[in-house]
């Protein structure tokens, strides 16, 4: 298969054309690559980024600008990690916790920035088809550690409040180290179901709206699966919805038996859960918009869906840091 490029000049912007002698369904070397515009850079194409034009001065400022927040995000990150793995007196639950929900962070920054870099020095902007499965299965995996993680926190304060003589009884270090395998694992296996699945799928599109290969991978096959349609929506309620409603139950318990205690007790909840929500908050909209674009396509406004992306890739792995940041303080 032969990719090369042009310049459209009604569209300004670089369109892919693809000549194959064995036809579009070839399956064995599928590399998907895409297009998009200077207007339109919040949605370039193809599993992770798109040869948008662009002047050489903003695709350095661009450039360096990701660079230093990916930079920024390693060091926040590993920095509050590294003190909660020196200092011995934040070895208890709630802070191993913040730990993995940091390194769970890492871990999701380092699933994308790295190639987005990398797209940013390429001419064009391509990907193997089994690569791009293999970001996809570490973006949702590790979105769903995500949840279950927060919701091993709210278990954690909800245990503290409500069994505190108990506390040390109930979260064991064998308990910590189950719930962060769970946290882990179950996505990971769930998550590996549908990727599988999808490994030998014919595609009849080449072109991949995001920059970053997520659940609109999925328009590029031939033909629509309703039973992993079906299965994704099984896993989104197992890994998204069922630890979002234990959450809310959790910390609507906590809020409720603290708001009878006095004044020191809920300031001290408060300083507990409140954190704990901002991050819940922010991964949700987060996660309810990247369900959601697959379905509205091009029809969601442009400025939106890079306000949204932006959140996942900046703003999200930023803000962890910050708010247990400052709780540590």
């Amino acid at each position: 298969m032969v990719v090369s490029f042009g310049r459209s000049s009604t569209t300004s912007c670089y369109m892919l054309v693809m000549l194959s002698d064995s036809g579009l369904h070839d399956n064995t070397t599928n590399h998907i690559t895409s297009f998009g515009s200077l207007e339109a850079s919040s949605t370039y194409s193809a599993p992770v980024s798109a040869p948008f034009y662009r002047p050489p001065e903003i695709h350095e400022v661009v450039y360096m600008f990701v660079d230093l927040v990916y930079i920024l995000i390693i060091c926040s990150n590993s920095t509050i990690v590294y003190l909660i793995w020196f200092h011995q007196s934040l070895h208890e639950p709630m802070y191993i916790f913040i730990a993995a929900l940091l390194m769970n962070s890492l871990l999701f920054s380092t699933n994308i920035y790295p190639k987005l870099l990398i797209d940013f020095l390429s001419e064009k902007q391509t990907i193997s088809y089994s690569a791009c499965l293999f970001q996809c299965f570490l973006y949702y995996s590790l979105n769903g550690s995500e949840f279950l993680l927060l919701a091993a926190m709210s278990y954690d304060r909800y245990v503290s409040v409500y069994k505190p003589l108990q506390y040390h009884t109930i979260m064991k270090k064998e308990t910590v180290r189950i719930f962060l395998g769970v946290a882990w694992f179950v996505p990971a296996c769930q998550i590996a179901v549908p990727v599988a699945l999808n490994v030998n799928t014919k595609l009849c599109n080449f072109t991949l709206k995001g920059i970053f290969c997520n659940n609109s991978i999925y328009k590029l096959h031939c033909v629509s699966s309703i039973g992993l349609s079906v299965y994704g929506v099984m896993v989104l309620l197992n890994v998204t919805l069922l630890p979002v409603l234990f959450i809310i139950f959790t910390y609507s318990k906590i809020f409720i038996v603290t708001y009878h205690s006095g004044r020191e007790e809920r300031m001290k909840a408060a300083q507990t859960c409140i954190p704990h929500l901002l991050v819940l908050i922010s991964f949700s909209c987060f996660i309810t918009y990247d369900v959601i674009i697959v379905k509205l396509e091009s029809e969601f406004p442009k400025t939106i869906r890079l306000i949204m992306t932006l959140q996942s890739i900046f703003y999200h792995p930023l803000l962890n840091p910050i708010i247990y940041g400052l709780k540590m303080k």
